[in-house]
């Protein structure tokens, strides 16, 4: 594909966020599928998209509900008519939480995450009777109770008057070169192991929740009963250099225009802002660019982001080109809306909905 976009995309200021409606319902019926034919049940994660629009087509195509990352999350969907939404977060339930959580639940289906014994008296004092699956560490050692300890916890709850419905995590060190595999064994070890501890403390899970994108092709169908990918939908530069996919996969780009050159260097004017600043040590840069596979962001300020060149003629200064962001999660929460290549705008519903 060209680096110039449509013609009425020209007139519009850059740097702005670009989807390709065609790659994105393609990434959406892909794992639809996938998640169909292994008979697990598909729960995508909204954080990435942060739209409306995206979660019509994801439940569309079949998904039961959608996971979101905070209460705002859960509200800004329930607000656009999703009526099944699980925070999969070890939420601490403080006064000023429950009565937002209270106001979810008379009008959606509502989930939430814990991780302690503590958390879950917090929950079911604001929340009498709520739903809540225990999260458990799968080898990403943020937050989640050791496997082992999930039964304790699954039945301090139901003590409490909790609906326990089951065990979740999340694999996150998949985000590794060469780790999927590794990884989605640990996950399923671990989600196992909850499973037993749970049943011997009389609290049997109905549901079994892990995945990720960088693991749901390899994830255990025999024990997981629902997956919670997100980055799917777009992809970004780290599924790029993952290899989880190419960048045909890719539907999220900034477009941004060549502003200066240096010495086999190009000069963008997209910076942090725009892209997200997250580079982890593995990747080769800060972003690529989707029409040149050997180009990378190698700095990355504010407003700029100089890319090295793939050994190509250099592009003239004011040409647009299509920038890969490495997280698309990030990038998508500093937009206010979605550009299709259509010209078709879609908001983004939820951004800045962080608490």
């Amino acid at each position: 594909m060209a680096d110039e976009r449509p013609d009425l995309l020209l007139a519009r200021p850059t740097p702005f966020l670009v989807v390709d409606p065609e790659v994105l319902r393609g990434n959406v019926a892909s794992m639809a599928a996938d998640a169909a034919r292994r008979g697990v049940a598909l729960r995508p994660h909204a954080k990435t998209h942060k739209s409306a629009d995206v979660a019509a087509l994801q439940l569309a195509a079949g998904a039961v509900g959608l996971t979101v990352a905070t209460v705002s999350e859960a509200e800004a969907f329930a607000d656009a008519g999703c009526e099944d939404l699980f925070v999969a977060y070890p939420l601490w339930v403080d006064a000023a939480k429950g009565v937002r959580l209270r106001a979810l639940a008379e009008r959606v289906t509502i989930s939430v995450g814990t991780d302690s014994t503590e958390g879950a008296r917090a929950l079911a004092a604001q929340l009498p009777g709520g739903r809540v699956l225990v999260e458990v560490d799968s080898g990403h050692h943020r937050s989640g109770v050791a496997p082992d300890d999930a039964g304790a916890v699954a039945e301090a709850a139901q003590r409490a008057g909790l609906d326990v419905l089951g065990v979740f995590t999340f694999p996150g060190h998949s985000y590794a070169p060469g780790a999927a595999a590794e990884v989605a064994a640990q996950e399923a070890l671990a989600l196992r192991t909850a499973v037993t501890s749970m049943t011997r403390h009389g609290a049997e899970p109905r549901v079994v929740s892990g995945g990720s994108t960088p693991t749901v092709a390899q994830a255990d169908a025999t024990v997981l009963t629902e997956m919670r990918p997100g980055v799917y939908v777009f992809n970004d530069a780290q599924q790029w250099e993952l290899g989880t996919v190419g960048p045909e996969r890719v539907a999220l780009t900034c477009l941004a225009t060549v502003v200066s050159h240096g010495e086999g260097t190009v000069v963008l004017d997209a910076g942090s802002k725009v892209l997200g600043a997250d580079r982890p040590s593995w990747t080769t840069g800060w972003g690529r660019l989707l029409d040149h596979p050997g180009a990378r962001v190698t700095l990355l300020s504010e407003h700029h982001a100089v890319v090295g060149w793939d050994g190509s003629p250099l592009p003239p200064l004011g040409q647009r080109v299509r920038v890969v962001p490495n997280h698309v999660c990030n990038a998508v929460n500093l937009a206010d809306e979605l550009v299709l290549t259509t010209g078709e705008t879609w908001p983004v519903t939820a951004r800045g909905a962080n608490t």
